[in-house]
């Protein structure tokens, strides 16, 4: 006798409502970096290929690179950066928005990172380049919703 077990895919608002969860569990911001810098040393990392001018983040004080490809009509994300903590900023971001429909993608609601206090906690310029990371996110979803029939 076989079972067919049906994966479904976690949506973008789940995976959100995970990570709310996660930091909750955090009694204060020491060890939500903590947290951070663990989640930044599991990111997939960007083939070295990738490391290019054309895939890193413009506005980020720190290197930050960002790739995209589609897959099965959902985009896969690689990232990498040389700041530990900026990696765990991204590992977020490609937790949330990889493996993800580029409308959804697009449509997103980003209120998440408020809810964790992430951008009050972070200097101005983290603060600015985590916003141009989630622009570029959005930017090769937009790309490439346009290719899909």
């Amino acid at each position: 006798m076989y079972f067919c077990v049906k994966l479904q895919a976690v949506s973008i608002q789940e995976i959100q409502n995970e990570i709310v969860d996660e930091f909750s569990m955090f009694d204060d911001w020491m060890q939500r970096y903590e947290y951070m810098i663990e989640l930044g040393k599991s990111l997939p990392l960007i083939e070295e290929q990738y490391k290019t001018d054309d895939n890193i983040i413009k506005g980020c004080q720190s290197k930050v690179w960002v790739h995209a490809k589609m897959d099965n009509n959902t985009i896969v994300y690689t990232a990498d950066s040389d700041a530990i903590i900026t990696k765990g900023i991204i590992a977020i971001l490609l937790r949330v928005f990889s493996n993800q429909h580029p409308k959804d993608i697009i449509e997103a609601n980003t209120s998440f990172i408020d809810e964790i206090g992430l951008k009050e906690h972070l200097s101005p310029t983290r603060a600015n380049g985590l916003l141009s990371m989630l622009k570029q996110i959005k930017l090769y979803a937009i790309a490439y919703q346009t290719q899909i029939k």
